[in-house]
């Protein structure tokens, strides 16, 4: 039996925040944030709406409405989003399925930070031919870029940080329905990472207080970036390229079979390094994000509706979903794309 994505959804805010802007706010130039950094714009939420579950419920309409599917037919939602959401420690999974009116589906949530996309579907795969699942509906939403104190010189690397959400459909022996064939995956963690990128209050080590709201603990900071810096720069491509080639090999196919990879927002220079090393073209074979930003595990969804949009993505193309978060977790999923 095979699982295939049957419907796909974005969303992103109206609201936008330019490179010039996010230069002027940082005192970073403009040329590096645009072209560095990759940032022409991102989406931001205004404070009293798009909240993480308003944006997964517009695109998981969307997936159903692509899909010609009901929420009826869901049998499992997975939320693999960002952990701030509408409330902390909360199910956004229970309020999603509520909202769309999923009757027959129970929910749950896997956080892989920014690699969320790629263990998703390998999650949600598995299920499908394990258990007594015809449907799954996989959504992820984030506005970390509330997270963001652009004054923060440690935290630049997060600067380019935007918010939407994405939402797939995976279903079970889906025959011609099919969007595209799901294969194999691969992931690799190093924990040495862990506490390289951290919000340093409002957990139990630092509960919310008067003090920590005062002393601005409550935004993403990088306690030493330059320390961060040299230990990832030496082990970030190898295991980019290791967990790639490892869904590839798993899946009975090989660099050279690949057509497109949906790879996480980073700044320009990499991006393409990495396509160039998987021997992708970065103009035909890969999505550049500079106009939404990094959207946390929702990059992966915008990069291949972007490519359908642009007619770059095309019947029988090998795609790799290719994703990194910190922590650090890199991921890969292989699938077959169809019309």
């Amino acid at each position: 039996m095979t699982v295939g994505i049957t419907g796909i959804g974005t969303y992103v805010p109206d609201e936008r925040i330019t490179g010039e802007e996010i230069a002027d706010i940082s005192g970073i130039p403009e040329e590096v944030v645009v072209e560095k950094m990759g940032v022409v714009e991102k989406r931001v939420c205004p404070p009293d709406d798009d909240h993480v579950t308003d944006m997964c419920v517009a695109a998981a309409e969307r997936a159903l409405a692509d899909a010609r599917r009901d929420p009826g037919d869901i049998d499992l939602v997975l939320y693999h989003g960002s952990e701030y959401k509408d409330h902390v420690v909360w199910s956004a999974a229970a309020a999603i399925t509520e909202r769309l009116g999923a009757e027959n589906a129970f929910a749950t949530e896997s956080h892989t930070l920014c690699a969320g996309s790629p263990v998703a579907i390998r999650q949600a795969r598995a299920q499908l031919l394990a258990e007594d699942l015809d449907c799954a509906l996989l959504v992820a939403g984030s506005r970390e870029e509330d997270l963001i104190d652009y004054e923060n010189e440690s935290g630049s690397f997060m600067f380019n940080f935007g918010s939407g959400a994405s939402a797939f459909l995976l279903e079970a022996a889906p025959g011609d329905r099919a969007r595209a064939v799901v294969h194999e995956s691969a992931a690799e963690t190093d924990g040495s990472f862990a506490k390289d990128v951290v919000m340093p209050a409002g957990g139990s080590l630092q509960p919310p207080s008067e003090e920590t709201v005062r002393e601005g603990r409550h935004t993403l900071d990088v306690p030493d970036p330059d320390g961060m810096k040299e230990r990832l720069g030496p082990v970030s491509l190898p295991t980019f390229l290791s967990v790639a080639d490892d869904a590839l090999e798993r899946s009975g196919y090989a660099r050279r079979d690949l057509d497109f990879v949906a790879v996480t927002h980073m700044k320009r220079s990499f991006h393409e390094l990495v396509l160039d090393e998987l021997g992708v073209d970065p103009d035909n074979g890969g999505h550049y994000l500079d106009e939404y930003g990094h959207v946390q595990s929702a990059d992966q969804a915008l990069a291949v509706s972007e490519a359908v949009e642009r007619g770059v993505l095309g019947d029988g193309d090998l795609v790799c979903f290719l994703a990194a978060g910190t922590g650090y977790t890199w991921a890969a999923t292989i699938l077959r794309w169809r019309e």
